[in-house]
């Protein structure tokens, strides 16, 4: 699916998405990432929900988001709220959704100038 092109001076947008791909800029991604609207993280190590534990919770805490997108993948799935307890405690939300749609919410929250968190699962 492709997207269409935003200023980079807005911040972070993703420009395309696949089940295997992520393209946000000129820059293109094969595996799970953490974007925020000036900042990407590359290295996120999780490629399941079953792996997320509250310590990948409480790293994206301390990116001080006022909201954070999970994109489990192909099919929506919650984990259990106990992982994602700090965030919530913090005041911050987060949505569960697909990582297409997380794709989509995210560059809609960009646009609006919102301090978004998208953890996508890859």
């Amino acid at each position: 699916m492709k997207f269409s092109l935003a200023d980079p001076g807005d911040g972070y947008t993703i420009h395309a998405y696949s089940s295997t791909e992520l393209v946000v800029g000129e820059l293109r991604f094969n595996s799970s990432i953490v974007i925020l609207p000036d900042r990407i993280i590359s290295d996120w190590p999780i490629r399941t929900t079953e792996q997320l534990q509250p310590a990948d919770f409480a790293a994206l805490l301390e990116l001080k988001p006022d909201i954070v997108l999970l994109g489990t993948g192909e099919r929506q799935q919650f984990p259990p709220p106990g992982l994602y307890s700090c965030l919530t405690g913090a005041g911050i939300g987060l949505e569960v959704m697909t990582t297409p749609a997380a794709c989509r919410t995210y560059n809609i929250l960009v646009s609006e100038a919102r301090r978004v968190a998208a953890a996508l699962i890859l």
